[in-house]
């Protein structure tokens, strides 16, 4: 290590993927690593941790959060966009679904030339990252990984899910024992990583382990501005206060929004985002920033006299919206819960594999300044036809009569979408629909030859020697999943093969 470094390795932000990388990395004791985080680090023992942290229940949005916003074009309003800043990031602020999705959306990165990246090849990641309580002595999960992971038991399912379960079942939706096993596509008890309530955040898995290694420093509560680039090669970051740090590579792991911006600011993207903020052009990368993508999420309310539960997730239906279509829907409804106007029960709805696209831009190089988001949604005409299906899905459950009799009236905001027909029925989708807080994209992997590639398959950047972005954004195309797991995943399944200099 050459004597001015701080570290051999600086990986910038300590979310689901950053902490992953950080503790694989440091299994090295020869390798030392600087895992630098914007959020504060509030330990690694839920003993610790404030309740909207450790509280599995919880995921509505926390003081721990960047607080930005995005606006969809296509819905002419704005919207929140949650994402943790914290030492664990959304990890520790999530609602604790944990899928993996459709194998077939990872074929399909593989079959555009990303090598390694189909499922049997991401197979082994997967397994590495858990430890499931229930299925671990299969051949498709593992049992001894940092992640536990767990269905409720059948003696534990409210009332509601179980009816939810029953209604599925009885309009012919396949049971699912298992919504982690391939192809599976049906309804059944939902995949949690959550011990006895607790959130099983990177915090409290991965950087437990990692923080009693002498190899591994963090420093929280750091913003990085940019990387420091030097003929064609990271030599390190600039913090906001000025600080230089330098390392032999650099990962960035900062997430879908915050994994372009600090490449925007050093002068990686599109040379036309750049030029107007005075950001010196080192690579002209037209991907980034770009493909930019969530699954839209409808919120379907009822108010309920059923008695509060918890957990208030615990079943899920995947569906498919047509005929000739992949699974490409997911409904799951969630509490009751208690609010200042009574008990409301929630159906969800998310369309999985969207076609829309969006961006995010600089609207300074100033890393505090906000950051310009258009999450895309229903950008493509394909996508509303779909998320209506999958209201009209989600309509037929709550009618019939193991449903129903848990239903005291409609929401105000519901009405329409439960009564609404043709335009109507749109226009309430239109009005009411919001984002999943997955976003994807904005790095995307490819080969060389795709001018809107960033990374290699390795997660390199292409054109700066010792650069990665190993999160969410290197995603071509959306899990058909919450991507907490698929972002785990990723950063298992890169760790052993990062370059490090």
């Amino acid at each position: 290590m050459n004597a001015r470094n701080e570290a051999d390795v600086i990986v910038v932000g300590a979310g689901s993927a950053g902490s992953v990388v950080a503790s694989r990395l440091t299994e090295d004791p020869s390798r030392t690593v600087l895992l630098i985080e914007a959020g504060p680090d509030l330990g690694t023992s839920a003993d610790a941790l404030p309740p909207e942290i450790v509280d599995a229940e919880e995921s509505t949005g926390t003081a721990f959060d960047w607080h930005r916003t995005g606006t969809p074009s296509r819905l002419h309003r704005e919207i929140p966009l949650f994402a943790g800043r914290i030492i664990g990031g959304s990890s520790a602020t999530n609602n604790v679904m944990a899928l993996r999705g459709d194998p077939a959306v990872y074929d399909g990165w593989a079959v555009a030339g990303n090598d390694g990246w189909s499922f049997t090849d991401l197979l082994p990641a997967f397994c590495r990252l858990e430890r499931d309580l229930d299925y671990g002595d299969c051949g498709w999960h593992g049992r001894s990984g940092p992640i536990s992971i767990r269905r409720p038991a059948v003696g534990e399912r409210d009332d509601v899910h179980a009816a939810f379960l029953e209604v599925a079942a009885a309009q012919g939706h396949p049971s699912i024992d298992d919504h982690n096993r391939p192809s599976a596509v049906g309804a059944g008890d939902l995949p949690l990583n959550q011990v006895d309530g607790v959130r099983q955040s990177t915090a409290l898995t991965y950087l437990k382990t990692a923080h009693a290694r002498r190899n591994l420093r963090v420093r929280a509560n750091t913003t990085v501005d940019r990387l420091l680039i030097e003929h064609g090669s990271v030599r390190g970051v600039r913090l906001l206060d000025g600080e230089e740090v330098h390392a032999g590579s650099v990962v960035l792991s900062s997430g879908a929004f915050g994994s372009p911006a600090i490449l925007l600011r050093s002068g990686i993207g599109p040379a036309d985002d750049l030029l107007p903020h005075g950001i010196p052009v080192i690579a002209d990368r037209r991907g980034v920033g770009r493909n930019l993508h969530d699954h839209p999420l409808l919120r379907m309310n009822f108010s309920t006299g059923a008695e509060h539960a918890r957990p208030v997730r615990q079943t899920l239906l995947t569906a498919r919206s047509g005929t000739d279509a992949a699974p490409d829907l997911q409904l799951f409804p969630s509490g009751p819960t208690q609010t200042d106007d009574g008990a409301i029960l929630t159906m969800l709805v998310a369309l999985m594999t969207p076609r829309s696209r969006g961006r995010l831009r600089l609207t300074a190089r100033d890393p505090l300044a906000p950051l310009d988001i258009d999450p895309g949604h229903l950008a493509d005409p394909a996508d509303l036809p779909r998320v209506v299906a999958g209201v009209d899905l989600a309509r037929q459950l709550v009618a019939t009569p193991a449903l129903a009799r848990h239903i005291d009236a409609v929401a105000p905001d519901t009405q329409q979408l439960m009564s609404g027909h043709g335009v109507d029925l749109r226009t309430a989708v239109v009005d009411q629909l919001n984002t999943y807080h997955h976003p994807v994209g904005t790095c995307r992997m490819g080969p060389r030859d795709d001018d809107m590639a960033v990374v290699d398959s390795s997660g390199s950047v292409y054109e700066v020697t010792g650069l990665s972005v190993v999160d969410a954004s290197i995603f071509p195309s959306i899990p058909s999943a919450n991507t907490n797991v698929p972002s785990l995943m990723a950063a298992e399944h890169l760790s052993p093969a990062l370059t490090v200099t």
